[in-house]
């Protein structure tokens, strides 16, 4: 049999090669967004410039779309509405759910190793998660990882119910809303992931005097940068690039890097989340 007969069978016993690009949507304008963790102005001073830095990288515009929820950033990437989205783990569960048609592309190094505090104001006698029992407590969003959902799940893991347990729980909508409830005494205690706390003392948005923190989170992965999967797969690896690429130690790059409050991004894997889709069917957050 001669080598052009055998490469004939071949095709027809396979089909037709794939061509060698994607076949997937290169859009005219890359829409970015982000879950609203925290309040409105930060997200603009926090997402304006990777949508500056994206543009320049992937020689597209690139434009922020703000949201009025985390649950619009699921819909959005579902309706194509959306292309790229910053979201918490739980959320990103949730989009892969919505779509069945996503791709984790980075997460920030903190990411692999992320936590969640609890914090009570000084006044409130709570030192430990037995002490909220009878408390009136605050999570964040009701679909954040971090805000919510692991918080819930550790509590549960410590025999701790919400519902049965604590004299009223409600949920703030954002980080920085949860520390500043507390320490205004809307409510005694209450949950949030463990960098815009350490963001909030910082910039002294809160009085260590009135509020502090009793118990920090075992580590999760929680946030990632998730696109939509039928978007063209090399575009998808362009904007993995433009974030692996940047550096720490270059002081442009840092300016980014500080925005996220990270060192660097690394490359996501999906199996990453197996664990925070688990958490959330056993905190009854998802079937």
């Amino acid at each position: 049999m001669s080598f052009w007969v055998a490469i004939l069978l071949l095709g027809i016993f396979l089909g037709p090669l794939a061509p060698s690009g994607s076949a997937g949507e290169i859009p005219k304008v890359l829409r970015v967004s982000a879950i609203p963790d925290e309040n409105p102005q930060e997200l603009l001073r926090i997402y304006q410039p990777f949508v500056e830095y994206l543009s320049q990288e992937l020689k597209m515009p690139v434009t922020f779309t703000p949201v009025i929820d985390y649950a619009a950033t699921v819909e959005g990437l579902a309706a194509e509405k959306l292309d790229l989205v910053w979201y918490g783990g739980f959320t990103s569960v949730q989009a892969a759910r919505r779509t069945g048609n996503v791709r984790r592309l980075v997460m920030r190094k903190e990411d692999a190793n992320f936590k969640s505090v609890f914090v009570a104001r000084t006044d409130s006698g709570i030192k430990t998660l037995k002490d909220l029992k009878g408390k009136t407590f605050s999570f964040g969003s009701v679909s954040s990882t971090s805000g919510h959902l692991m918080p819930r799940y550790f509590l549960l893991q410590h025999g701790i119910v919400p519902e049965r347990d604590l004299a009223r729980f409600s949920f703030s909508g954002a980080h920085d809303a949860t520390a500043l409830w507390v320490q205004a005494g809307k409510v005694d205690a209450g949950a949030l992931n463990f960098l815009v706390w350490e963001k909030l003392v910082q910039q002294k948005k809160v009085d260590l005097n009135k509020i502090g923190v009793f118990w920090t989170t075992p580590p999760y992965v929680d946030y990632v940068w998730t696109a939509r999967g039928d978007l063209d797969a090399g575009l998808l690896e362009r904007i993995t690039r433009a974030f692996l690429k940047l550096d720490f130690n270059r002081p442009e790059d840092r300016r980014l890097l500080d925005l996220h409050r990270t060192k660097g991004y690394i490359r996501a894997r999906d199996a990453d989340w197996t664990m925070i889709e688990e958490a959330a069917i056993a905190a009854g957050l998802l079937r």
